[in-house]
């Protein structure tokens, strides 16, 4: 996964845990695409620091994912829920209720997410 999408994706699901400082300064990386030395001048700290804050806050949101898996049980939900959407499809073109059975497992192991 590239590294602002994975960070992208990190923040959205666990930046709510981190500081309030370590939040915006990682916004600023992230979002705001500004350089370190832009945000050591605006927070007033070196760019060592920012680089170092950088680091701790991609490991701590890193170690919540290790733990909880909740960007993978999204993307696997994500893509369980596009298999319903294609053979609802094909339900509608051929009404083969076979198709029924596979959506609904497939529901239920959403579930069981």
């Amino acid at each position: 996964m590239e590294s602002i999408v994975k960070q992208s994706l990190l923040y959205d699901f666990y930046g709510e845990l981190l500081t309030e400082h370590q939040r915006t300064v990682y916004e600023d990386v992230v979002f705001n695409d500004m350089s370190l030395a832009e945000i050591a001048e605006e927070q007033g700290i070196s760019r060592q620091g920012v680089h170092d804050l950088i680091k701790r806050c991609d490991k701590i949101l890193s170690g919540y994912e290790e733990k909880l898996h909740l960007i993978s049980k999204f993307q696997k939900t994500r893509e369980m829920v596009g298999e319903i959407h294609c053979l609802t499809q094909k339900f509608q073109e051929t009404k083969n209720m076979d198709l029924i059975h596979q959506i609904e497992q497939i529901s239920s192991d959403i579930i069981e997410l």
